[in-house]
């Protein structure tokens, strides 16, 4: 798919807000393309380096223009933070791009708002149905400010008509982690040496990851989904997000963690490696469930709810009692080599890695129109 040049962007004019490892990520094709263009603000909502600086440099993001620091505070304070200090930045943009469903994108969402500047929402029309999630609310508030929804899948559309929003504010583009993980993820001579880094054999365990709110912001919670981890027959390797690693702290769970291998959080092509030599992951992040389809692992989602339906069912199995995990786990590891096999043949439902090719194309015929209308 060829990238056709419209009209000449202005250096520096289309402002792109991120704060977070999957922002990160999911952004780097899109800014890629874009070239000088690009004014990148980050908010410092993942204020861990290895979440933040070592991922850029991996994909290849070009430091930060600008810097506004709202790690580490509560939900309503990073929004109203990021707000005050990305409207400061936004000085004769002639677009804010953002992604997904963090305090960052509806800070930026509504900034450009109130600027009245265009706003294109990178991963629109995601929907868990689950107001107990700050994100849900989040995700909507973007998508009704945005002048361009930039959807997935067919099912992120219907979700946007469903709720009423305009047709031509919405384009089915799939997802720009398609691209971001073919891009980095490391060949096979590198992935054994990062298996062999930590004493791990290709198959032969599980990666893990856990971060939510639902599941470690409960001493219960977490020292059940901690123990059905270490039930798991296989060796499991879990890099400690911050979060996790305060409450665990907080809680004092260490010994929960007994029967469980643990590693500070990782840079993107360590993880990557890891994750495409695993036998299974356990998790409950929202990037990982597109990861999977990609690299074609079986994955565990331990959460109540979901906003990626696209691969519950074939890639993942959605589990909200982490009880369930150890002998759901077993199921798999035992028919391993069977839904290897199966898996190998699925597609991914995210698209075809050029999402961020269509997206360009798409802000570009946006603002060619409106400088000619």
């Amino acid at each position: 798919m060829g990238v056709r040049v419209m009209s000449q962007l202005r250096p520096k004019s289309i402002a792109v807000v991120y704060g977070t490892r999957p922002e990160i990520i999911k952004l780097a094709p899109l800014v890629d393309l874009l070239g000088p263009a690009v004014r990148l603000i980050h908010t410092g909502q993942h204020f861990d380096a290895e979440l933040s600086e070592s991922i850029a440099a991996d994909l290849g993001l070009p430091a930060a223009d600008h810097r506004v620091e709202i790690g580490g505070k509560s939900r309503a304070s990073q929004i109203g933070s990021a707000l005050i200090g990305i409207e400061r930045h936004l000085a004769d943009a002639s677009a804010v791009v953002v992604q997904g469903d963090t305090n960052s994108s509806l800070a930026g969402a509504i900034a450009a708002n109130s600027l009245e500047i265009p706003l294109f929402h990178v991963e629109a029309g995601l929907r868990s149905f689950d107001r107990r999630m700050p994100e849900e609310h989040n995700r909507v508030l973007i998508d009704h400010l945005a002048d361009v929804c930039w959807a997935p899948t067919q099912g992120n559309v219907k979700n946007l008509l469903n709720e009423g929003l305009d047709p031509k504010r919405i384009e089915q583009t799939g997802n720009t982690i398609v691209e971001a993980l073919t891009r980095i993820l490391p060949g096979r001579e590198e992935r054994e040496a990062i298996h062999a880094r930590y004493g791990l054999g290709e198959r032969g365990f599980v990666l893990a990851t856990i971060h939510r709110p639902e599941n470690v912001d409960s001493a219960e919670m977490l020292r059940e989904v901690l123990e059905a981890l270490s039930a798991i027959s296989l060796p499991v390797l879990l890099p400690l997000h911050p979060r996790t690693v305060a409450r665990v702290s907080s809680y004092g769970l260490e010994s929960s963690m007994d029967g469980i291998r643990t590693v500070p959080s990782l840079g993107y092509r360590d993880f990557l490696g890891l994750l495409a030599g695993c036998a299974l992951a356990v998790s409950d992040s929202g990037g990982i469930q597109e990861e999977v389809s990609v690299l074609k692992i079986p994955l565990i989602v331990v959460r109540r709810s979901t906003e990626r339906p696209e691969v519950v069912g074939t890639f993942a199995t959605l589990l909200s009692d982490p009880g369930q995990i150890p002998m759901e786990a077993k199921k798999i590891i035992d028919s391993r080599e069977q839904l290897m096999t199966r898996l190998q043949h699925l597609s991914s439902p995210f698209g075809d890695g050029h999402a961020s090719e269509r997206m360009q194309l798409s802000l570009r015929r946006f603002l060619d129109s409106s400088s000619t209308s």
